[in-house]
């Protein structure tokens, strides 16, 4: 187990710069999932640190260790892939002790790895059966023991779930963190689902355009996004944006271009007349009436079981509002809404920075 440290690490292909000076520090035992859109180099970043890319500039340090010029198989890591990687030809067994037969270890030893691997992941029954016999699950469960039974300082998983259904992934993102849980060893993970990276990490990175945008805790990126990027990838359905000026006359307000009122709080950070953009996650809009709130116009209704998530036009946008409660939509019909104020944000219309 280790920590791991990417002090500004700057990666190029040619003449095409990909991830710009990144600085992340991966706490030992902790499980960091890095999160974005594809394309935001992401996997770039996590291949670097298994020794698979070269590092442009900058340093990864594991465990006080830089290792840059370090060859993949002396990094002690072990990377989980998106498509498996198992030998068609050889059963489970000999697919997970297959790196410890490579490094030569006791027969004995290797045994009881694989016994030891395959009892945290369940695959015992599974030993003496090739990878066609197993389901997509299985498969991954394989890929995770071969892992494992390397006891390595560092888990690397690259997004591991894309290729399960989504009752198999749910199933399989729970039991990779009851993994972790019992093992104890630093992990990254990749993906470009913020569900995932929600329920899983202990710390996210959220990145774009080869940039760290912001790194916390779940609930802090939830709750205090550092952007308009970050607002709007973490959470789901996203944070509805809706850009007008503030006014500061009596009731402090932002108004819309149709003239539309949105309510603030007096102590919401911004001056009379600076242009904003208002967030508010569809959670945090009241269904009220008509003199309480400001008018919508409902789209669409999409009946979630748990919610009801209703889409509405504003001023030419459409925005998602979310209730508990069931209610009876139609499109076309006029409702009111209400934000709480204690849960809106307000960004700079020309940065896109939290205010």
């Amino acid at each position: 187990m280790a920590d791991v440290e990417i002090c500004e690490v700057r990666k190029s292909f040619g003449a095409t710069e990909i991830l710009h000076g990144v600085d992340i520090t991966i706490p030992d035992k902790s499980f960091t999932v890095l999160v974005g859109p594809s394309g935001c180099g992401k996997s770039t970043l996590l291949r670097m640190i298994a020794g698979l890319e070269k590092v442009t500039s900058g340093e990864i340090i594991i465990e006080g260790q830089v290792v840059n010029e370090v060859p993949p198989k002396q990094r002690d890591i072990a990377m989980v892939f998106q498509n498996y990687a198992l030998y068609p030809h050889m059963k489970v067994f000999d697919n997970m002790a297959f790196s410890l037969k490579l490094a030569k270890v006791d027969p004995e030893v290797i045994e009881e790895a694989v016994h030891r691997a395959a009892g945290i992941l369940n695959l015992e029954e599974y030993l003496d059966r090739f990878p066609r016999q197993l389901s997509g699950g299985q498969r991954q469960r394989v890929a995770m023991g071969r892992a494992i039974v390397r006891d390595p300082r560092v888990f690397l998983f690259d997004e591991p779930l894309s290729n399960l259904d989504a009752k198999l992934r749910v199933q399989m993102r729970t039991e990779i963190r009851e993994l972790h849980q019992r093992l104890q060893t630093t992990t990254v993970y990749v993906t470009h689902d913020q569900i995932e990276a929600m329920t899983m990490a202990d710390q996210i990175v959220v990145m774009h355009d080869g940039i760290v945008e912001q790194i916390g805790a779940p609930l802090e990126l939830y709750d205090n996004p550092a952007n308009v990027f970050v607002a709007g990838f973490i959470g789901s359905p996203a944070m509805n944006f809706l850009p007008g000026a503030v006014e500061r006359g009596g009731q402090a307000k932002v108004t819309m271009s149709d003239g539309t009122a949105l309510p603030l709080a007096d102590a919401a950070p911004a001056g009379d007349g600076q242009p904003v953009v208002y967030g508010v996650r569809p959670e945090h809009l009241d269904l009220v009436s008509e003199k309480d709130g400001f008018a919508a116009e409902v789209v669409v209704v999409e009946p979630m079981g748990s919610e009801t998530q209703v889409l509405v036009r504003l001023d030419g946008r459409e925005i998602t509002a979310a209730f508990r409660e069931r209610h009876e939509f139609h499109p076309g019909q006029q409702i009111h809404l209400r934000p709480n104020l204690s849960k809106v944000h307000l960004f700079s219309q020309d940065s896109g920075e939290r205010l």
